[in-house]
């Protein structure tokens, strides 16, 4: 398929959750999935070990049933200190952004189960469990390839949004979708075209207040 027109920096500066703009009603084709999984599967892993499985989930039962799951992991999140309504208080300006987010996020929860796509790249461990001590390296295997995920659906008009609140019920999903012992889920990836076209970079803090060069 013909990407759109955008310089690696637009790519990288555009690539945005989106939550509220996620078509609902207009299915993806599998073979537009594909593609951006092949690009992901070129991201950096440990050893070039290659230990990822990648789980695409288009069946509308199951797709509701992680929704479900989702959402009651949302409504413990959203009632919690951690929430994103929650941060920097004490900023106006910040304080809301983080309302909006928390909104966004409100909405997604409420229709992740009817997103067209649903994506849930995996890690395979040996014995399936995690490892004490720095998983660093671990998750560095993974995650590459699944923010490579995104910014190729980007590219192909596909939007994304990239979330984990549902590891809240990790083995419930597991059993869902048969996953075997050692096979550990690492985001929920849900995946639409999106409604508007006005991508832009976010407001971010200063570079020059999170700089260190040489030591802290």
């Amino acid at each position: 398929m013909t990407t759109l027109p955008l310089t690696p920096d637009e790519l990288l500066t555009t690539t945005r959750t989106v939550r509220k703009r996620l078509d609902l009603g207009r299915p993806v084709p599998i073979e537009l999935v594909r593609e951006c999984l092949e690009i992901a599967v070129q991201a950096p892993s440990g050893s070039n070990r290659q230990g990822w499985h990648w789980i695409v989930v288009t069946d509308p039962e199951v797709r509701a049933s992680i929704g479900e799951y989702y959402r009651r992991a949302f409504e413990a999140y959203a009632g919690s200190s951690a929430s994103a309504a929650g941060l920097y208080q004490d900023d106006p300006e910040r304080a809301e952004v983080q309302r909006r987010v928390s909104a966004s996020a409100a909405h997604l929860a409420e229709h992740m189960g009817e997103v067209p796509v649903l994506v849930i790249p995996c890690l395979t461990l040996q014995g399936g469990s995690l490892p004490e001590g720095n998983q660093a390296g671990l998750w560095g295997s993974l995650l590459p390839a699944v923010w490579s995920y995104a910014l190729a659906a980007r590219a192909r008009g596909l939007g994304t949004a990239w979330t984990s609140l549902h590891l809240a019920y990790e083995k419930e999903i597991a059993e869902l979708l048969g996953l075997p012992a050692g096979v550990r889920q690492g985001a929920l990836v849900p995946t639409a075209y999106y409604t508007g076209d006005t991508f832009k970079p976010a407001p971010r803090v200063p570079l020059d207040e999170i700089l260190h060069l040489d030591r802290w």
